[in-house]
C-alpha cells in the first residue's frame, strides 16, 4: 500500500513520542524536563536500571545511550508492538484521529480476510474453553490438575480441550454461521480425502491457543491425551495468519515482562513456558514446535539482548543447544548475545520448578553459562585428545566455529577465551597467559616481510571448489536422506561458504529423521521457501553428481558423500595449515621461507584434482590434505623453516 505525499510528515506531528512511549516506560522525574519535551527512563529495549532513554517530544526522536536503539514514533510502535510498518503506521493513525487513505483493492481484500481468519480463531478459543468443562473432559482437567494448574491459571492461560470425534468444531462453527472456507483458511480442519466432510484438526486433546505479538489468535498447540498417539504434541497447520518459524507462544506477556522480571526465558515448550510464568518468570516463550529459527532469534534479540536458552537436560535439549550456537555466531553484536541455562538430566523447566520451586530455577537462571562455554563444551565433549593430531583437530573445529562470527571484536574475544580454556585443558599453569599465534585475533594479521606480503598464500584463497563440494553434499543428502543419521556429526560440523547453504544445512539437520525424500524436500522447502533449493538442485555440476543421476542407489551415494567430504576438509585443511605457518612466522619470514610457502599452496591448490592421477604418487600432509611425495618434503622442510625461526632446532 502507498502513502499519500505528506501523510507520513502530518502524523509525525500529530503524534506526541513522549506519550507513545509512555506507555511503555515509567519517566525518570527528576532528570526528564516535561515542559521542554526532554524525557528520560530506563530502556524498554534492555534491560536496565539506569535512565539512558532520551525522548525528544519537540524533534520526535528517541535514542538510548545504552543499547544505541534510535527512532520515531512509528519505529518505537513496530519494536514494541513486533508489526510490520504498515500496521505500525494504522495504530499511530488511530491514535492521533486521521483517517487512513484508501487501500489498495486487493491489500483491503486481504486484510479482511485476515480479519475474518482472526475472528473465527477467537470462536474456536471460545469453543475449546466451553469443553473443558464437560465430562468428555474429566481425564484432562486431572493431567492439568496434576500439573499444578488450577482454575484460575486455566483461565490466564485459556486452556481448552478438543473433545474426541472428527466434526465436532466443524459442526459447532457450522451452526454459528462460519463458512467452510473460513474453517479451512484458518487451519482448524483439513479436507477429507475420502469424499467426507472436512475433519477437525483437534481431537482428544488439551488445547492451548498460540496468540501473535498484538494477542490476536493465529493458531492452537494441542497436547494428545490417548497415549497412543504419533504425535504428542500437535500444532495448527501453516496458514494466512500463521507462520510458526516466525512466531513464539507467550509472545506479547514476556515482551511487556521483560526487564522488569529478569531475563528472557527461552523454553521449549508450552506447559515449560506456562510453569515458568505460574512461578514468577513472566518474561518466558517458546518456539513452536521447531529449532529456532533465524527470525525467531532475531525477534528474541528484539524483546531482550540475551536470551536465557533453558532447555531440557536430555541429548535431544543438549542438540538443540549446540545447533544454535552454529545459527547464533554469525549474527552475534555487542550487547547481544545468548545463555544457557541447562536443566539437570531429564528433567524440564517445569520439573525443575515442580522439585525444587521458584528458587530452584533462579539459581539455574543465575548460573547460565555464556555461548563461548557451550561451544567448548561441544567441541571438547568426549574427545580423548592424548596426541598432537587429536588437539590439531579441535584447534581445526574450534577455528571454523570461530571464524563464522562477523564482528571482528567479538571473534577477538573469542578466540581469546578459547586460548585461556585451551590452556587449561592441556595442563599449562594457571595465570599464565597463553602464548598469541594460532589464536591471533584474525582481524590484527600476521606482520610479515614484505617479501612475505607478495606470496600468494596471503592473499585469500578462491572459495569456488569448497562451495561446488558443499552443493554436491546438500543436493546428496536431500535426495538420499536415509544417509542423513549416518553422517549428521560430519554435516553438523560442515561450515559453509554461503548463507543458503548454511541454511539448507540446518534445515536438514532438523529433519534428520525424515527418510523420505519427498517428505524431506518438502519439509526443507516449508522451512527455507522453494529459492534456496531451486539454486541448488539447478546447478549443472549438481545434476550431474552420480548420486543424483542414480537416485535408488543408496550405498554409491555414500561412497560420493564419504569422499566429497574427504576431499572438501583436505582442500580446508591445507589452507588453514598454510594460514597457521603464516601467524607462526610472525615477522621471521624470510625469501626461501616465502618460496616454500609458495610451493605448499601449489600443493594446495592441487589436494582436491588428483581423481584422475596416480594415487601411489601422493602422501598426505599432517592436516590431512594429499600432496605429491616431492612436495611433502617440501612442506616438511618448511615446518624445519618455522621451528628454527621461531628459536627452534637448525633446519637440516
Amino acid at each position: 500500500m502507498s502513502l499519500p505525499p505528506g501523510f507520513l510528515d502530518e502524523l509525525r506531528g500529530r503524534a506526541s513520542l513522549s506519550q507513545v512511549v509512555g506507555r511503555k516506560v515509567i519517566w525518570d522525574q527528576r532528570k526528564s524536563n516535561q515542559g521542554k519535551g526532554d524525557m528520560w527512563a530506563p530502556c524498554p529495549f534492555h534491560q536496565e536500571k539506569t535512565a539512558s532513554f532520551h525522548v525528544d517530544d519537540r524533534k520526535g526522536f528517541y535514542y538510548c545511550f545504552g543499547c544505541h536503539a534510535k527512532g520515531d514514533a512509528i519505529s518505537f510502535i513496530r519494536e514494541t508492538e513486533n508489526v510490520d510498518f504498515m500496521e505500525a503506521v494504522e495504530i499511530l493513525a488511530g491514535e492521533v484521529g486521521m483517517q487512513m487513505p484508501e487501500r489498495d483493492p486487493r491489500a483491503a481484500e486481504k486484510a479482511d480476510r485476515r480479519t475474518r481468519l482472526a475472528e473465527v480463531m477467537e470462536q474456536a478459543v471460545r469453543y475449546f474453553r466451553l469443553q473443558l468443562n464437560t465430562g468428555a473432559a474429566a481425564a484432562a482437567r486431572d493431567y492439568l490438575a496434576g500439573r499444578g494448574l488450577n482454575a484460575a491459571a486455566l483461565e490466564r492461560w485459556e486452556i481448552g480441550f478438543a473433545p474426541p470425534g472428527w466434526q465436532n468444531l466443524w459442526d459447532h462453527l457450522t451452526g454459528k454461521g462460519v463458512s467452510p472456507e473460513l474453517m479451512l483458511g484458518a487451519g482448524l480442519a483439513k479436507p477429507s480425502d475420502k469424499g467426507r466432510n472436512p475433519y477437525d484438526v483437534f481431537r482428544n486433546r488439551i488445547i492451548f491457543p498460540i496468540r501473535d505479538g498484538r494477542g490476536r489468535a493465529i493458531a492452537f498447540g494441542g497436547r494428545a491425551m490417548d497415549p497412543g498417539e504419533n504425535a504428542k504434541y500437535l500444532n495448527s497447520p501453516e496458514t494466512e495468519l500463521f507462520d510458526k518459524g516466525r512466531s513464539l507462544y507467550n509472545q506479547a506477556r514476556a515482551r511487556e515482562a521483560a526487564g522488569k522480571a529478569g531475563p528472557l526465558i527461552v523454553a521449549e515448550g508450552y506447559m515449560d513456558v506456562i510453569a515458568l510464568a505460574e512461578a514468577g518468570f513472566d518474561a518466558a516463550v517458546a518456539p513452536l514446535g521447531t529449532a529456532i529459527t533465524e527470525t525467531q532469534l532475531q525477534l528474541l534479540w528484539r524483546i531482550h539482548p540475551e536470551p536465557v536458552i533453558a532447555l531440557d537436560g536430555d541429548s535431544a535439549g543438549l542438540g538443540a543447544a549446540r545447533r544454535l550456537i552454529d545459527l547464533a555466531l554469525p549474527l552475534l553484536e555487542a550487547g547481544q548475545s545468548l545463555r544457557f541455562a541447562l536443566m539437570p538430566a531429564g528433567k524440564d523447566p517445569d520439573d525443575v520448578i515442580r522439585d525444587g520451586g521458584a528458587g530452584a530455577m533462579r539459581k539455574l537462571l543465575e548460573n547460565a553459562q555464556p555461548m563461548v562455554q557451550i561451544l567448548w563444551q561441544r567441541e571438547t565433549e568426549g574427545r580423548v585428545l592424548d596426541s598432537p593430531e587429536r588437539k590439531a583437530a579441535l584447534d581445526r573445529d574450534l577455528r571454523n566455529a570461530i571464524a563464522r562470527i562477523k564482528d571482528p571484536s567479538i571473534r577477538g574475544h573469542y578466540g581469546e577465551e578459547i586460548r585461556r580454556l585451551r590452556w587449561e585443558l592441556f595442563g599449562q599453569r594457571r595465570g599464565a597467559a597463553p602464548a598469541r599465534g594460532k589464536w591471533r585475533r584474525r582481524d590484527a594479521g600476521p606482520s610479515f616481510q614484505p617479501a612475505t606480503k607478495q606470496s600468494a598464500l596471503v592473499l585469500a584463497p578462491p572459495q569456488f571448489e569448497e562451495e561446488l563440494r558443499e552443493a554436491v553434499i546438500l543436493a546428496t543428502l536431500l535426495t538420499h536422506p536415509a544417509l542423513l543419521p549416518e553422517f549428521e556429526v560430519e554435516i553438523e560440523r560442515l561450515h559453509c561458504v554461503t548463507r543458503d547453504h548454511a541454511r539448507i544445512r540446518n534445515a536438514l539437520l532438523n529433519h534428520v529423521d525424515i527418510a523420505d525424500p519427498d517428505r524431506l524436500h518438502a519439509a526443507v522447502g516449508d522451512a527455507l521457501g522453494p529459492g534456496p533449493l531451486e539454486k541448488l538442485l539447478g546447478l549443472s555440476h549438481v545434476q550431474i553428481a552420480p548420486p543424483l543421476l542414480d537416485r535408488t542407489d543408496t550405498q554409491k551415494a555414500a561412497l560420493c558423500l564419504a569422499e566429497e567430504l574427504a576431499k572438501l576438509d583436505a582442500v580446508r585443511g591445507a589452507a588453514r595449515e598454510i594460514e597457521d605457518a603464516m601467524n607462526d612466522l610472525s615477522g621471521f619470514a624470510d625469501e626461501g621461507v616465502t618460496w616454500r610457502l609458495s610451493q605448499v599452496a601449489e600443493a594446495r591448490n592441487r589436494a582436491g584434482r588428483g581423481d584422475t592421477e596416480d594415487r601411489n604418487e601422493y602422501d598426505l600432509a599432517p592436516n590431512g590434505a594429499r600432496m605429491k611425495r616431492d612436495e611433502r618434503s617440501a612442506f616438511d622442510r618448511l615446518l624445519e623453516q618455522i621451528d628454527f625461526a621461531k628459536g627452534g632446532r637448525r633446519p637440516s
